[in-house]
């Protein structure tokens, strides 16, 4: 019984830790945040709106609805030359259908140009790639869910290609956090670390996003940061609306960069939400993103997918 007792306490007091901690870490970043003249006048209480925006699990959580639901989805993508100029590209129009715990999709309409894939039907190019493994259903899934509570992403399990998806999902789903497995970046991510929040601008205000009332939440690299300190970050921009009446997130901007000297980016994201029988789902996803790895060729690539007529 004692034993049980000191262990139960120490669960307790380890707890309590980790919230005045967190309880820290957001009321120090509160200070750090630049607020409009209306959000100050608002109830908004920021430290626990800033807790929820660095644990947010709504924008994660609509995209696993896309594995429950069957919908439509418009897709177009367009790798450049460097001239940019279209060099390759798909446009098509695929259903995803949902039936007992399974999905497969049809493709109802398709144009190919130039070299998007090769003569066994495989992808020429990674950018393309990427998107067919997040957005293409390849035969049939089975035994998914939309649970997002316990989800553990297994960077470190995989390899090649399918540890390029998970770490992208990462970026994708949870920009700001830090992501195993990238040489050189993978702690500059997180833009809520003390020493690369200082880098950032926090600003809160209070916008319409498509005609709803939204707090607009950014994080902007400072100006006037030198080449050093520029090296320190990925993220240029993340700006991200919350619906007013919930937080859930409507839509999110980012931009990042790098250059590592083995490999360099520049790429620019935009997705909007959008609501179904209650559940938060994608809409829209552009992509534009020009990269370079070494012995690699340079890719420019720009995709779009438009996601329509949700059903269950």
């Amino acid at each position: 019984m004692r034993q049980l007792f000191t262990l139960t306490f120490l669960l307790i007091a380890v707890a309590n830790l980790h919230a005045q901690k967190d309880s820290a870490d957001a009321e120090a970043l509160r200070r750090m945040v630049n607020l409009s003249e209306v959000v100050i006048r608002s109830d908004l209480n920021v430290p626990r709106f800033l807790q929820q925006v660095k644990y947010d699990t709504s924008f994660y959580k609509a995209f696993k609805n896309l594995r429950v639901l069957s919908f439509t989805s418009l897709n177009d993508i367009r790798m450049m030359d460097k001239r940019g100029k279209v060099n390759a590209s798909l446009q098509s129009r695929t259903r995803q259908k949902r039936a007992g715990n399974c999905r497969t999709m049809d493709v109802l309409q398709e144009t190919t140009t130039g070299d998007i894939r090769d003569g066994s039907g495989d992808w020429n190019y990674y950018t393309a790639e990427l998107y067919a493994g997040l957005f293409f259903t390849n035969g049939q899934v089975c035994n998914e869910s939309n649970v997002v509570a316990g989800t553990q992403r297994k960077v470190r399990e995989t390899k090649g290609l399918e540890k390029h998806k998970e770490q992208l999902k990462m970026m994708f789903f949870n920009p700001g956090k830090k992501i195993p497995g990238i040489p050189f970046i993978g702690n500059k991510l997180d833009v809520f670390d003390p020493e690369v929040a200082r880098l950032y601008d926090f600003n809160i205000d209070v916008e319409d996003y498509r005609e709803v009332p939204c707090y607009k939440f950014s994080i902007v690299r400072k100006a006037d940061l030198s080449s050093g300190e520029r090296d320190k970050i990925v993220y240029d921009n993340i700006t991200t609306w919350f619906d007013a009446r919930n937080l859930s997130i409507l839509g999110r901007n980012y931009d990042l960069s790098y250059n590592a000297g083995v490999y360099d980016f520049d790429v620019n994201m935009e997705v909007q939400m959008t609501q179904f029988n209650g559940m938060l789902v994608p809409q829209l996803i552009r992509y534009n993103g020009n990269w370079d790895v070494a012995f690699k060729k340079r890719e420019k690539g720009i995709f779009t997918a438009t996601l329509f007529d949700f059903a269950k």
